[in-house]
């Protein structure tokens, strides 16, 4: 079978690939659609020191077509969302519905996976970039059939990525306010996350003047260009102290919640100072290398700010996926808006090349 594969220092559509037979408590799923993300290239640029041959892809959805010893919850024929979250059930952090804290879930790098007979790696416990892959049974998350693949894939990790910070690891209230500070898919899904919450207030915020539009259609109340040198002001001229201060003791002023999606140093020191008194912000996008910003004390222990950190959404597959499926089928929650653009499999590059250039939100390999 064919499949997109990381050989080192690329990426490349190769014919010779096989995956195993599944395991106890694993699946075969037959995988009908995949969203390119940007984690997808960054591996495939071999900034992760990933393995290789690597078969790539982490944010699918399919049919099952076999299920180990074990399965119960999904069977033959069903269709599933492929989540990340290999957790292993039975820790600590399982056992509190929170599988983005299990230990198992980071890295589960395993050979699979065979090319022309040599062993073969998957890539963050999925690999969708390929007809088949095998995952363990807590990752497939089954659906109802109505939902089109190339919408379900994009629950597997941008949606949830961006939903989950605003929804499951915040406690947003009626009517607060908030900066999306990135508006790509991540960042779409999270001012989305923020108008299903009833925030009065949605800033989004990006470099690309052009997002402007999408991040309106997902629910933004105001948008502002992230290359302006007085970027902090704007966002308190939108939400200041008082109808005729900026700024009052100790910075008050400001907004409730700065979802950072970019992570990167300038962009989280610019966050934090967009805060009012108890504001906080949740940095959703990792910067590389050992990139570090500087905290000011008297910010956080005088008033109460925060700052905290979400991996993949902190979400919990069977429940809360659910949940995002649920509101799409009800019209409260964009799917089918976010898919800018297919390609085949072959179009991998022509993907890449168009989510570099911001003319997407998301593209989606059709697959099965």
């Amino acid at each position: 079978m064919k499949g997109i594969v990381f050989t080192g220092d690329k990426a490349e559509v190769l014919d010779g690939l096989e995956v195993r037979e599944p395991g106890a408590g694993e699946v075969i799923v037959k995988v009908m659609a995949a969203g390119v993300c940007h984690s997808d290239v960054t591996a495939a640029a071999g900034a992760f020191g990933w393995p290789s041959p690597a078969v790539l892809g982490h944010e699918g959805a399919g049919i099952v077509e076999k299920v180990g010893t074990g399965v119960t919850h999904v069977v033959e024929g069903d269709h599933v969302i492929i989540s990340t979250l290999a957790a292993c059930g039975v820790c600590k952090a399982c056992a509190q519905g929170k599988p983005t804290r299990c230990r198992q879930t980071l890295g589960n790098m395993a050979q699979p996976f065979t090319l022309d007979g040599e062993a073969c790696w998957n890539f963050a416990a999925a690999s969708v970039f390929t007809e088949r892959t095998v995952i363990r049974g807590f990752q497939a998350v089954k659906i109802p059939k109505d939902v089109p693949f190339t919408s379900a894939c994009l629950v597997g990790c941008g949606v949830m990525t961006g939903a989950g910070a605003v929804l499951y690891r915040s406690d947003v209230k009626i009517g607060q306010t908030a900066v999306v500070y990135g508006c790509g898919g991540v960042g779409l899904n999270a001012i989305q996350a923020l108008r299903v919450k009833r925030a009065s207030r949605i800033i989004a915020i990006d470099t690309e003047p052009e997002k402007e539009a999408l991040a309106r259609q997902f629910g933004a109340t105001d948008f502002l260009n992230g290359r302006d040198e007085d970027i902090v002001e704007q966002v308190r001229r939108l939400v200041p102290y008082s109808e005729t201060e900026l700024s009052g003791p100790f910075n008050a002023g400001g907004v409730d919640w700065v979802y950072d999606v970019v992570g990167h140093p300038a962009v989280t020191s610019n966050a934090l100072e967009m805060l009012d008194w108890g504001g906080t912000v949740v940095i959703i996008g990792t910067p590389g290398g050992d990139a570090t910003f500087t905290l000011p004390y008297q910010r956080f222990t005088q008033n109460e700010r925060a700052v905290i950190g979400c991996r993949a959404g902190s979400y919990s597959p069977h429940s809360d996926m659910l949940q995002i499926i649920d509101l799409y089928r009800r019209g409260e929650f964009m799917l089918d808006e976010l898919v800018t653009a297919t390609y085949p499999l072959e179009g991998f590059h022509d993907a890449v090349h168009d989510m570099h250039s911001g003319a997407v939100a998301r593209g989606v390999l059709t697959i099965g």
